[in-house]
């Protein structure tokens, strides 16, 4: 994974990086974290508009990826990622493990007791000097497996002292779960007296569960003494998912309707799916909380598409929700990349209705980025079929590729107040990039006068910052 693509799977918080519940750990290495996919407009257009906003990745996401609205506007622009195999901590640290095996480790013994002995702090400033990540991760782990119980402490809090960044938080997770292995509670006190987000807390936990789940259960519910969903179970989830999925699943299903919950089940899907793609569709089948439901199966069909499309839309037809209506159109998106014919004879397949809109809304979305017109004309042959959510996204998709297009398309809007606002915004967007194409499309078409203010105010704006 390259360092830009790590750059993304963080988020800052109060000064401490705060990965989502996968990476680093072998703890955590199949565990789910979505990338953010390169589709800068399409996002840009859909907050230019005002519409109810994007969502990228799982972030901040609960257990239905975003809530109703935002999800209806963002369905179809936010490509689902693919699942990453893994941390570099674990990387690293297997093939270090294979090399050892091999016997063809750099690291020699007069090295190696340079991590292993003396005082851990002293030991901490050489790590500097080491520049090749292998070397490094081999060190580390020789480092962290040396410090006894009473020497974590001190070692973590010089290392939150000097700074944590994307290329260091691997070796924040690898210290906090070795002292987690030695003495979760002291690591876990630590935790709740020096940092404000959940991620070292949850990384302890997630470790201590799987050496004695009972007791970190426990102490969870010893420790939360909070109204909503126990942040803390998280964190055990994520270290249960693999080893123990029953016990995983039912703690997920003991917690309230949050976010917390919602990353819950981001953990705990992978493991599902490990026992098979049947399996997993089966257990979302029997949920009985709607929201929960509903999560498994976006979660699952966002797992499941990229291989197999078709039969991702034949599962979320067959299982009617909330999650179908998000995700139907992304399934027949992936099968329209895949096989334009395959996906335009599914359509064509389905009755009348909203599956066929929003497999509709697929095939317009996957050609409109690289062929707008073609993507109009998609909508023109089928206009039964069309639907404001689908105009607004191929303007979205359509707008870098021919921005004309796109704009002349806003009059598709039946909803006068959103066609107002797309017009508004998109034209003045257009302004920005190509001032006189968009004022000869403006001269030739008539635009309610509101919409005609509004970009008047807009145009003087501009003017003023450019002076």
């Amino acid at each position: 994974m390259n360092q830009n693509k790590m750059a993304l799977l963080h988020v800052i918080i109060n000064g401490e990086i705060f990965p989502s519940s996968k990476e680093y750990l072998s703890i955590y290495n199949e565990l789910y974290l979505p990338e953010m996919k390169p589709k800068a407009l399409p996002i840009l257009l859909a907050l230019l508009f005002g519409t109810a906003g994007y969502f990228i990745g799982a972030g901040n996401k609960g257990e239905t990826g975003t809530s109703a609205n935002a999800a209806d506007q963002a369905s179809s622009s936010r490509r689902n990622a693919e699942q990453s195999e893994g941390g570099i901590a674990s990387m690293a640290s297997s093939r270090a493990r294979s090399s050892a095996k091999d016997g063809s480790s750099s690291t020699n013994n007069s090295v190696k007791k340079l991590w292993t002995t003396g005082n851990p702090i002293d030991r901490l400033d050489q790590f500097v000097e080491i520049n090749d990540p292998m070397e490094r991760a081999r060190a580390w782990t020789e480092f962290v497996d040396s410090l006894s119980a009473d020497q974590f402490e001190s070692v973590v809090k010089e290392f939150r002292d000097r700074g944590m960044n994307t290329s260091n938080i691997s070796e924040y997770a690898m210290l906090l779960s070795g002292w987690a292995k030695v003495a979760p509670l002291e690591a876990l006190d630590f935790a709740n007296k020096n940092t404000q987000n959940p991620f070292a807390k949850q990384t302890i936990l997630a470790t201590w569960s799987q050496k004695d789940p009972t007791a970190a259960i426990q102490w969870a519910k010893d420790n939360y003494k909070g109204d909503g969903a126990n942040p803390y179970m998280v964190g055990i989830i994520q270290g249960l998912a693999f080893q123990d999925t029953a016990t995983a699943e039912k703690l997920l299903k003991e917690m309230p309707r949050s976010t917390e919950r919602g990353e819950g089940l981001d953990a705990l899907i992978p493991a599902l799916l490990k026992q098979g793609t049947e399996s997993a569709r089966a257990w979302a089948a029997t949920i009985s909380d709607e929201a929960l439901r509903n999560g498994a199966i976006t979660r699952i069909a966002e797992k499941t598409m990229d291989k197999d499309p078709s039969g991702t839309a034949d599962w979320l037809i067959a299982n009617p929700s909330e999650a179908t209506q998000r995700n139907l159109d992304d399934a027949i998106y992936k099968l329209a990349k895949q096989d334009n014919s395959a996906a335009m004879s599914y359509f064509q397949g389905l009755p009348a209705g909203e599956n066929r809109t929003n497999a509709l809304r697929g095939l317009v979305n996957a050609t409109a980025s690289e062929n707008p017109q073609a993507a109009a004309a998609l909508m023109d042959r089928h206009s039964a079929d069309v639907n404001d959510r689908m105009v607004q996204q191929f303007v979205w998709h359509s707008f870098r590729e021919d921005p004309q297009l796109a704009v002349s398309n806003i009059s598709r809007l039946q909803n006068e107040d959103e066609r107002n606002r797309m017009y508004s915004r998109s034209i003045e967007w257009w302004m920005n990039e190509d001032k006189d194409a968009a004022f000869q499309w403006m001269s030739k078409n008539q635009l309610p006068q509101s919409v005609v203010d509004r970009l008047n105010r807009a145009y003087q704006g501009m003017q003023k910052d450019n002076n």
